[in-house]
């Protein structure tokens, strides 16, 4: 298929998958490792906007983002024609051999931009398990610690370290282990699933108490957490819960490092989602949506905290490649200039109103939740909190036939979560959300979707 531009609709020209796709998923079962896996076998040939075209032909809306990657949209003309002009002058030097100025323009924009007008210092990865890595290496070479604690459901990555402070053993940790010791998971505050009368203060509280009995807060490096909670379900911690940690940490000499890689950038109506309780973590790492699918992540802390690190301890050969620099400052610009936050209050605004009205309709929907351009619904038994994985895969792949991408998530795998780019149109997300609510009506009350 030759570049061009591709008509924000879906259009599906084939069954679902389509011939061409069938035979690449042949071809991938002789080649690709069995262990990495894909939620719907279709082949993407060309992106833009929301919308995904196939191999087969077929034009498909995104509500996933690559995972809350393409917040700007698939293919951003500004961070293509950036990519394009940093390729045609060079792709790699390593910023610790030679550096080179796009790399101090993304230190910048974070230190600015990051929760706090504090100074602040930067340094630029590959990956959001290798910001999280290296923000767990800042804290305890800073506090000279070694505890890090971590949260139930909570998911930070694939690597040796970042299995032992993710939550859910399969697909993530099972089999792979020994992990890297002195990581302790405490609870989190689950509103959907915590007494119905605990505050976000209550919860809290409880976190802390099993912190100081199982760990002892003199020991604690960080205390490492999600704003809002992503592949654990989109769990959003009562009000009050967050700031609760912070004022706790800062009476203890411990480090709050905030894991904004999957909530950044917009994604929940504000820049970060500390922002929405007023919280300003001492290490933030981001990666995602940074640079638009240009491998691209960071870690953003107060200047004092940072440059107790010794010249070398941070780095990596590729970490703040200059092309993934030039397309961050590229999505940076087209966020700021288009307020793709206030883009991702009203997505959510729509979307929540949708879901809330299924919910309404549906006892399975046991919870509807998000924040901005990030929203999910929980499914469980009727009138339990039991949950239900099989009918979220259904519901799932019930609009991945329609053309719709969805994802599935939490700790139990019984939450739809939506995250569409947030330049997704007003009739395009409307349409969207009607396979949505087909395909949880052909599922939970049998009539079909189209």
């Amino acid at each position: 298929m030759e570049p061009g531009p591709i008509k924000q609709r879906r259009t599906l020209v084939t069954e679902l998958p389509g011939p061409k796709s069938r035979a690449l998923a042949i071809r991938r079962s002789a080649a690709v490792a069995q262990g990495v896996s894909s939620s719907l076998p279709l082949y993407v040939e060309q992106a833009s906007g929301a919308v995904l075209v196939d191999v087969d032909g077929n034009s498909l809306i995104d509500l996933g983002s690559g995972i809350a990657v393409v917040g700007v949209g698939h293919a951003a003309p500004v961070v293509v024609k950036a990519v394009q002009d940093q390729v045609a002058l060079f792709t790699h030097t390593c910023f610790m051999v030679n550096p080179y100025s796009s790399y101090v323009e993304v230190c910048e924009a974070l230190n600015e931009l990051t929760p706090g007008d504090h100074p602040k210092r930067s340094a630029l990865f590959n990956s959001g398990a290798e910001a999280v890595e290296n923000a767990v290496k800042i804290a305890r070479h800073a506090t000279g610690r070694q505890a890090v604690v971590v949260f139930d459901h909570a998911y930070h990555g694939r690597t040796n370290l970042t299995m032992a402070l993710t939550a859910k053993n399969m697909p993530y940790r099972d089999g792979f282990g020994p992990f890297a010791p002195e990581v302790y998971r405490v609870p989190l505050s689950y509103p959907f699933r915590d007494p119905e009368d605990m505050t976000g203060e209550e919860a809290a509280q409880r976190s802390l108490e099993a912190i100081e009995r199982h760990v002892g807060s003199d020991n604690v490096a960080c205390i490492l957490i999600e704003p809002i909670q992503g592949e654990g379900g989109f769990v959003v911690p009562a009000l009050g819960f967050l700031p609760a940690l912070a004022a706790w940490c800062r009476d203890h000499g411990v480090l709050l490092a905030a894991d904004e890689i999957q909530t950044g950038f917009c994604r929940t109506g504000a820049w970060f989602a500390c922002e929405h309780e007023g919280v300003v973590p001492d290490l933030v790492t981001t990666a995602k949506a940074l640079a638009g699918g240009m491998p691209l992540a960071a870690v953003t802390a107060g200047a004092e905290l940072m440059d107790r690190i010794h010249p070398g301890g941070l780095g990596g050969t590729y970490g703040g490649n200059p092309v993934a620099c030039a397309a961050a400052l590229a999505v940076i610009e087209i966020m700021r200039t288009e307020d793709l936050a206030a883009s991702a209050r009203q997505i959510g605004a729509t979307v929540g109103t949708c879901l809330s009205q299924l919910q309404a309709t549906y006892p399975a929907i046991g919870d509807v939740r998000g924040r901005g351009a990030m929203q999910a619904m929980e499914l469980v038994r009727p009138g339990t909190v039991e949950p239900d994985a099989e009918t979220a895969r259904q519901i799932a792949a019930a609009c991945h036939r329609a053309g719709v991408v969805v994802l599935t998530c939490g700790s139990f795998g019984n939450v739809i979560r939506l995250l569409p780019p947030l330049v997704i149109d007003d009739a395009l997300l409307a349409d969207g959300l009607d396979v949505l609510v087909g395909a949880v009506d052909e599922v939970l009350s049998g009539r079909s979707v189209s």
